[in-house]
């Protein structure tokens, strides 16, 4: 009967399903449905169609008991699900002519759906993009996660700089989950107990049946109403269990510089893996297999430190919950769960105190101790009388705070640690996990990251999706090295036309959106020159802002220069007060440079407010000139630099994360290289690095810095920026003025390349011929067969 219903819905012309569901899920007429109803009608219908998918893909995981990943991230920013549904499930053009039939305009119904705000930058956006090629490699998945209520914020821009504001992304309601409240489990924290209830999303594949399951936790209160308390009087208590439980999921990453926020980040952390641990032992039971059997049916993967906690709540739940002995349940651990690093600082690497540890998680600091005493034990007998390696190695920090060490016990409890490009992966090696690849060299390899070529080409760059398929057929998009097919029409001069015409498409686009929402005009035959990224000091967002201003003087000076607009975005932590004013300096250079009438027709400053997947889907496809410049061997990978070059920008990066294979790639003339080298960047500081005898050599930097302290960039105020300019000239702890010279070398460089049209087209078709390498399907490739060790199985109709 189900099947008769799915083929009954399939056969149904996609407008008479918008219709209907107008009508009996919105209960709307046509004529009294808002934009939202009409948005929410087609996206129920299109859940309609891929329905059917994700009940056959649960339906033959079940069945067949078949080997499973388990993807455990803090984070998933997905972007909007309706316009990659549609590009997955072939249903675009039908959507289009629905959509005319009924007098709608599928774009703009698109533009309706908010963005689920559970993820801050790469990492999240890793995550969604694994999950879409999990999916499309028909590899059995299953992503596991928090469902925050509110996201990480809404960033808005003013003369003050960044203000945050609630993201209250699931006001109108979500179209795409649904919620399991069959599937809840009891997770304690201190001396109170949270139900996490599953609500599920559909993860459809390109081009097959696969489709799988995000399932997200929300937070409960076991008893949500205390009606012995209402009866007393004291109505607030009534619902404070409630209150409480319900903060859990309530928005992504506190500011954890406060206690509160510390409590609730780690609370947040064993809350979801425990729940997530506590499903798969469901699943493994249902599909009649013994616990002894789990590291056969799942592979654990727990990316970054966040879901760190596994090693010892997986350990609790298979020796308190099941009754194995440890032995039995630390090789069950052990053979389950994988570690991804995605970061060189040390001090992103999370630790906890031990007295907070002891309040909310006292049995799992139980384990984790134990699990210190019989691994300490183990070095102490491979390097006898090597105390200090023992301090360096231990799951605990010693020291006037005892702090418990996660990406350690991330090491330790898992049989395999993962860095997310080569350089990284040999950082970690030879850095910041060197004890540890001594003592398992073995555990540790590299994946490099990767990006999805259908949400970051099909979907968001529809004009040169469309001149790949003319040009070397629609392979590339299950296919990414397909674009190699490229190479021979390097010198064809009816394609090279083709290109620069999409590109004008592209960045037109993006222009109106600018002067739509910012009021600012700028000139889309201009070279886009663009960094949007989270905003950090190793990231230096400030070098490109000293470069502008340097670029401001030399135009004012008479100088003959390309006109170039320079597009900024990207959010800062609320809490990191220099982040925050490296944002407020290039406000105040965009307010100056572009009120400026020199500036006309030669430079233009943006800074984009609130940047997200919905706005990354218009800049990376017109991007000229990709800014990836973080100082050498701090940037893990990037997956920016990997969208902006398969959509044609030729990058000016330094010799860090993934920039080293883009670069190898490319090759050295497709690539604007500057600065010191992870290797140099070590030397400098080892030397004790200082940045003023740098500074007395560059002229042209000390200029811009002193007419930033002249209150030029801030309405006279000669004390806004000096924090900053104290900062660069004290200390410089990313190298910041050290590179300078060299940045503004590349950035003459790209000029010259630049008036060149014909070479930069060239080198910008070269970047996305050569960069099929940077797709998501080819690191979960590798994941699955290095690492998890799982095939692919076919969902049949």
């Amino acid at each position: 009967m189900a099947d008769q219903r799915a083929g009954t819905l399939q056969q149904s012309p996609l407008a008479e399903q918008i219709r209907r569901h107008l009508f009996f899920s919105q209960a709307k007429s046509p004529s009294l449905a808002t934009r939202h109803d009409h948005y929410m009608a087609l996206a129920l219908a299109v859940r309609d169609q891929l329905l059917q998918n994700w009940v056959d893909t649960a339906e033959a995981y079940t069945t067949r008991g078949v080997r499973t990943a388990a993807y455990l991230s803090a984070e998933y920013l997905l972007g909007p699900h309706l316009d990659n549904n549609l590009v997955n499930l072939g249903l675009r053009a039908e959507a289009e002519q629905a959509c005319q039939e009924l007098g709608l305009t599928l774009d703009e119904l698109i533009a309706c759906e908010p963005e689920p705000g559970l993820g801050n930058g790469g990492l999240g956006r890793l995550a969604a993009c694994f999950q879409e090629s999990l999916a499309s490699l028909e590899l059995p998945a299953i992503g596991y996660g928090i469902r925050y209520e509110f996201g990480i914020f809404r960033q808005h821009i003013s003369a003050a700089g960044q203000q945050e504001s609630t993201d209250a992304w699931l006001s109108q309601g979500n179209p795409w989950e649904v919620i399991r409240p069959e599937w809840s489990y009891p997770v304690q924290i201190g001396d109170h107990t949270v139900l996490g209830v599953a609500y599920d999303t559909p993860i459809t594949g390109y081009g097959v049946r696969t489709a799988n399951t995000l399932r997200l936790w929300s937070a409960m209160a076991p008893e949500a109403f205390d009606f012995a308390s209402f009866n007393a009087g004291d109505y607030t208590r009534a619902v404070l269990a409630k209150i409480q439980s319900e903060t859990l999921s309530k928005v992504l990453y506190p500011n954890d510089e406060l206690e509160q926020g510390k409590r609730l980040r780690l609370s947040q952390q064993i809350f979801f893996v425990s729940c997530s641990l506590q499903d798969m032992l469901r699943i493994l039971k249902k599909q009649g297999l013994p616990v002894a059997e789990f590291h056969r049916k799942f592979a654990v993967q727990l990316n970054d430190t966040h879901p760190a906690i596994a090693v010892a709540e997986l350990m609790r739940l298979l020796i308190d919950q099941e009754g194995l002995d440890w032995d039995t349940a630390w090789s069950i651990t052990t053979a389950s769960l994988s570690y991804t690093n995605h970061t060189l600082l040390p001090e992103a690497l999370e630790t906890w105190g031990v007295d907070l540890f002891e309040k909310l998680l006292p049995r799992q600091l139980q384990i984790i101790y134990e699990i210190n005493s019989r691994f300490l034990r183990m070095v102490r007998i491979r390097h006898p009388g090597d105390r200090h390696l023992l301090e360096r190695v231990s799951l605990i920090e010693e020291g006037a705070q005892r702090k418990v060490r996660m990406a350690n016990l991330a090491v330790v409890g898992c049989h395999h640690t993962n860095g997310v490009a080569e350089l990284h992966s040999r950082l970690l090696r030879e850095q910041l996990l060197a004890d540890f690849a001594q003592l398992w060299p073995d555990r540790f390899t590299n994946v490099t990251n990767g990006v999805t070529p259908r949400r970051w080409m099909a979907v968001a760059n529809p004009y040169l999706a469309g001149l790949l398929d003319e040009a070397i057929g629609d392979g590339w998009r299950r296919d990414l090295e397909q674009l190699q097919g490229l190479a021979p029409l390097l010198h064809d001069g009816g394609f090279l036309e083709r290109w620069q015409q999409v590109r004008a498409q592209a960045k037109q686009r993006l222009a109106s959106h600018i002067q739509k929402e910012l009021g600012v005009l700028v000139d889309h035959t201009s070279l886009f020159d663009v960094q949007v990224k989270r905003i950090h000091e190793y990231k230096r967002q400030h070098l490109a802002a000293l470069e502008v201003v340097q670029r401001y003087l030399r135009l004012r000076n008479g100088e003959d220069l390309p006109p170039r607009t320079v597009i900024f975005g990207g959010k800062a932590a609320p809490g990191y007060a220099m982040a925050k004013r490296i944002i407020r300096l290039i406000i105040g250079i965009a307010e100056i440079v572009n009120m400026d009438p020199a500036m006309a027709g030669r430079l233009r400053v943006v800074f984009l407010p609130n940047f997200s997947v919905s706005l990354g889907q218009l800049v990376y496809p017109a991007v000229d000139l990709s800014e990836q410049i973080s100082t050498a061997g701090k940037e893990a990978s990037g997956t920016g630099n990997m969208k902006m070059a398969l959509n044609g920008a030729i990058t000016i990066g330094t010799l860090d994360g993934a920039n080293v294979e883009i670069r190898e790639r490319v090759g050295d003339e497709n690539f604007f290289l500057f600065g010191h080298t992870a290797e140099e960047v070590a030397q400098l500081s080892a030397d004790g690095y200082h940045p003023m005898p740098w500074l007395d050599r560059n002229p042209a930097l000390r200029a811009a810095m002193e007419l930033i302290a002249s209150g030029h960039f801030s309405e006279g105020d000669r004390d806004l920026f000096q924090p900053l300019l104290d900062n660069l000239t004290h200390h410089d702890p990313f190298q910041v003025v050290a590179d300078a010279a060299d940045y503004g070398r590349a950035q003459n460089a790209v000029d010259q390349r630049w008036c060149d049209q014909e070479s930069w087209s060239r080198a910008a078709i070269t970047n996305t011929m050569a960069c099929g390498f940077f797709s998501s399907d080819r690191a979960i490739s590798e994941y699955a067969e290095r690492i998890w060790r799982l095939e692919p199985m076919r969902v049949e109709g």
